[in-house]
C-alpha cells in the first residue's frame, strides 16, 4: 500500500512512517519542516520504499499532484504548539483549518478514498464529563487549536458524506515521547537544560490530564485502521489514568538529578491553568476503543516516565 504522511517529519509522523516502513508500505513523508526535523527520519531515508518532500499544505497544486496514486492518507500536520494560538491567531486557521481542506480536496480530486485524521482532546473544552466519551456534547472548545480540530471534524464528517470517504477520526490525550519539539516535559527538560538549580513551574502544578506514549498512539491509529470499516468513525485515543503536573516536575526533576547530581528547587506559579486556553482538566473515556480490542500498553504515569528518560536522552546526549 501507498500511504502519504502529512507532518511526516514531525514528532508523531515520523514515528508513524517509521512503524508503515517496518510493516511493509511505501511511505511519502510531506512536511514544511516548520515543526518537523529531517533529522526525526533518518531511518526512513535508508529505506527505498520511503521518500519526503518539504512542501507546504498550503500549496494545494503541488499537494494534489503528489497525493496521485496513494491509497491512504494520515493526516498529522498542524500546529501543534496550542499556546502560539493566542500571540498569532491565524496560525490554526491556516496551518489546521485551511490545510486540512486542501488534503480533502486533494483527496477527492485523485479518488483517493481512505484518511485517518489526528484530532484532539481539546474539541471538548471544559467538559463536565470525566471520563469525557466520543458523544459528550456539546463541544465547546476553549483554545483555537481546538476550534481548528473541531472544525476540521466538521469538514471530514462532509467530506466523508458526499465523497464517500473513508475516515477515522482520532481524538489524541497529550501525546509524549521521543522527537518531541514542544510540550510540558520538553519545557521543564529544557529549562533545566540553562539552569539546573531552579525550575519554575506555570501555574500551580494541580493541571492533570491523559498522557499517552506516542509508542502507544501509533499502534492506536494502526489498530482502529485495520479493525473499523464505517464510512467516517471517531474514536478517544487515550490511556489508563491521568497525571497532574506536580508528577511531571517531580519525575523531571529526579531523572535530570540521577544524571548531573544537581536537584533542582521546583517553584509553582498560581491558579490552574499554565496558560490562558489551557484546559487544567482532561480525563478521556477509553471504553469505545477497548471493546473493539485495544488499549494502551502503558498507563498515563508509566508514559510520563518513559517520555521524561527519552527526552533528556535527546536533549543532554
Amino acid at each position: 500500500m501507498k500511504v502519504l504522511v502529512t507532518g511526516g517529519a514531525g514528532f508523531i509522523g515520523s514515528h508513524l512512517c517509521e512503524k508503515l516502513l517496518n510493516e511493509g508500505h511505501k511511505v511519502t513523508a510531506y512536511d514544511n519542516l516548520l515543526l518537523g526535523r529531517r533529522e526525526f527520519l533518518s531511518q526512513c531515508e535508508r529505506s527505498e520504499n520511503f521518500q519526503f518532500l518539504q512542501e507546504d499544505l498550503l500549496n494545494l497544486d503541488i499537494l494534489v499532484s503528489v497525493m496521485k496514486g496513494h491509497d491512504l492518507v494520515f493526516h498529522m500536520a498542524a500546529n501543534s504548539d496550542i499556546s502560539q494560538g493566542a500571540k498569532q491567531t491565524d496560525v490554526d486557521l491556516k496551518n489546521g483549518t485551511f490545510a486540512t481542506y486542501n488534503v480533502l480536496e486533494a483527496m477527492r480530486l485523485n479518488q483517493v478514498k481512505n484518511l485517518v485524521f489526528a484530532s484532539s482532546s481539546a474539541i471538548y473544552g471544559e467538559a463536565d464529563v470525566m471520563p469525557t466519551p466520543e458523544n459528550y456534547g456539546p463541544l465547546m472548545p476553549i483554545s483555537l487549536y481546538g476550534a481548528s480540530k473541531l472544525a476540521c471534524e466538521a469538514l471530514c464528517t462532509a467530506f466523508a458524506h458526499n465523497f464517500n470517504i473513508n475516515i477515522w477520526m482520532y481524538r489524541f490525550a497529550n501525546i509524549v515521547g521521543s522527537h518531541s519539539t514542544h510540550g510540558v516535559i520538553y519545557d521543564f527538560v529544557d529549562k533545566l537544560k540553562k539552569d539546573s538549580k531552579s525550575l519554575h513551574v506555570l501555574g500551580d502544578g494541580s493541571q492533570r490530564k491523559s498522557y499517552l506514549h506516542v509508542s502507544d498512539c501509533v499502534d492506536g491509529m494502526l489498530y482502529g485502521y485495520k479493525n473499523l470499516k464505517n464510512e467516517c468513525e471517531v474514536l478517544n485515543l487515550a490511556s489508563r489514568g491521568v497525571t497532574n503536573v506536580k508528577f511531571i516536575a517531580e519525575e523531571v526533576v529526579r531523572q535530570m538529578a540521577a544524571r548531573s547530581g544537581n536537584k533542582a528547587e521546583l517553584h509553582y506559579g498560581e491558579g490552574q491553568r499554565g496558560w490562558r486556553g489551557d484546559v487544567p482538566y482532561t480525563h478521556l473515556e477509553g471504553a469505545k476503543f477497548e471493546k473493539l480490542g485495544w488499549s494502551a500498553k502503558m498507563t498515563s504515569d508509566e508514559a510520563v516516565v518513559l517520555a521524561v528518560q527519552e527526552i533528556i536522552s535527546e536533549k543532554m546526549g
